[in-house]
């Protein structure tokens, strides 16, 4: 179990690093869907992690990282 949450952990910060670094770079459009999915996923597999091994600082930040995202999504799918 110990090897399979780090490779969860590993690949969510991955995905949200490699958005960030496309988004820097203008890759991918920083107001875009893409984004906003990319970095939901992420955070929301980060954020399961932090709350099966029960580390409150990361909970709250992936948490909120995921919880963001998720409103972003939501307001761009009703604008379009």
């Amino acid at each position: 179990m110990e090897t399979f949450m780090q490779l969860v952990s590993l690949v969510g910060a991955v995905i949200i690093l490699v958005t960030y670094a496309a988004r820097a770079l203008k890759y991918i459009p920083s107001n875009g869907t893409l984004d906003l999915v990319f970095n939901f996923i992420g955070g929301a597999m980060l954020c399961w992690v932090a709350v099966t091994t029960g580390q409150l600082g990361f909970i709250l930040l992936e948490g909120a990282w995921a919880f963001i995202s998720l409103i972003g999504l939501l307001r761009s799918s009703r604008s379009a």
